[in-house]
């Protein structure tokens, strides 16, 4: 899968009724939750059963007969995921929050399906052509969408962000750009001090995006309580406040991008650790630094990279990467304060060098016994039920798409 992103140009009340179409969706999507919800425990709600519903819903309200019917569809089917996901972390024992789903009041998309929208024959115009009035819409951008063909798009999906509003195409094209060999192989040990170490001892230094731009939005978020509540100045403050930390997100989305390109096509074989994030996070004293980081993140986009070179990329359970030596495996009991290593072999490295050697050994060791599968990352035990969050197939912008 592809995905293609434009921004739009339309008018004030096309704009409008983007929003409209929005708000239906939550309606749709949380009408389904309640139905769910509301279910007797004998009876067993499948995805059908939920589409089924919206289709229901369609004949009771006018507002959502304007929305086209598999845009209703598709709010059904977030339902869906939510429930879906729910159920896989009971039967996967997950530990901790095994997210029972919640009603959504922040939704800033609605997608069509294979109908509701009309492409123009330049391309750069889309026609959504259900009842909300959102007419036809300006595309900005320079992708090429006009080299694939209409009916490999398999989904359209209006968006809505805090500089304005977006257009996504999800093509059903294989993304595949296959390099040439480097006979090369890296193990990488993320970090706060620097954002990655690898096991030929570079290290990259770490922006820290949010850290720098953090005084600059603790004041727009101040100006934010100067207004009257309700009040346009008001409305504007928090759009500013909203545009800082998208510019951070960008940020931080570009660089692990541009990180994980140059590692994938630079390397048959990365190595990394399989990090469990979100139980780091609840860490108080180092939450903000782990977030900054985005380590995630940059997992994600290694991962897709080594689908798209066809090149092998493979988690390492990351027990004892830190403690043990790399030259002879004697286990070195270090604190984290504890920069460098320095063990009874005579081996003295960089503690994040150290670790990124061991990952890779890891890895090498675990390739014969790993199962890779047909998207090049090599999937260990730790990576689990729901490589859909984990994307190991890339989605651009949003997990539906």
């Amino acid at each position: 899968m592809l995905v293609l992103e434009y921004k739009i140009k339309a008018k004030p009340h096309q704009y409008k009724a983007i929003d409209e179409a929005i708000r239906t969706v939550q309606f749709v999507r949380n009408k389904c939750l309640r139905y769910w919800i509301d279910a007797p425990s004998e009876v067993n709600i499948k995805r059908f059963d939920l589409n089924k519903y919206s289709t229901e819903l369609r004949s009771e309200f006018a507002f959502v007969k304007a929305l086209n019917s598999m845009a209703c569809q598709a709010s059904a089917e977030r339902a869906w995921f939510a429930i879906n996901r729910f159920y896989d972390n009971c039967k996967s024992n997950k530990p901790g929050n095994i997210g029972f789903p919640k009603f959504q009041k922040d939704n800033r998309s609605v997608e069509y399906k294979t109908t509701g929208w009309k492409l123009h024959s330049t391309k750069r115009r889309i026609k959504i052509t259900d009842n909300k009035g959102i007419g036809e819409l300006k595309l900005l951008g320079k992708w090429n969408i006009h080299t694939y063909l209409v009916k490999s798009i398999k989904r359209v999906r209006l968006l809505r962000r805090a500089d304005g509003y977006y257009c996504q195409f999800c093509i059903d094209v294989e993304c595949v750009d296959v390099q040439p060999k480097t006979g090369e192989e890296i193990g990488l040990d993320v970090g706060i001090e620097s954002f990655y170490t690898d096991s030929n001892g570079h290290q990259e230094p770490n922006p820290r995006f949010l850290r720098k731009a953090e005084s600059d939005i603790k004041n727009t978020q101040r100006r934010i309580y100067k207004k009257n509540k309700g009040s346009a100045g008001r409305r504007k403050a928090r759009a500013r406040y909203s545009r800082k930390h998208l510019r951070v997100s960008r940020q931080r989305n570009e660089h692990a991008k541009s990180l994980a390109r140059n590692v994938c096509k630079s390397n048959d074989l990365v190595a990394y650790e399989d990090l469990r994030v979100s139980n780091m996070l609840k860490n108080h004293c180092l939450a903000k630094s782990i977030a900054d980081a985005s380590w995630y993140q940059f997992r994600e986009w290694i991962e897709h990279f080594a689908n798209k070179f066809e090149k092998l990329a493979i988690p390492v359970p990351p027990q004892y990467t830190s403690q043990e030596c790399s030259q002879c495996q004697r286990v070195v009991k270090k604190s984290l304060s504890t920069r460098t290593h320095v063990c009874q072999c005579g081996c003295v490295l960089h503690r994040d060098t150290n670790a990124a050697i061991n990952i890779l050994r890891k890895a090498k060791s675990r390739v014969g016994h790993t199962r890779s599968n047909a998207k090049g990352v090599a999937t260990s035990t730790l990576v689990g039920a729901t490589l859909l969050e984990q994307v190991a197939t890339m989605n651009l912008e949003s997990p539906r798409l």
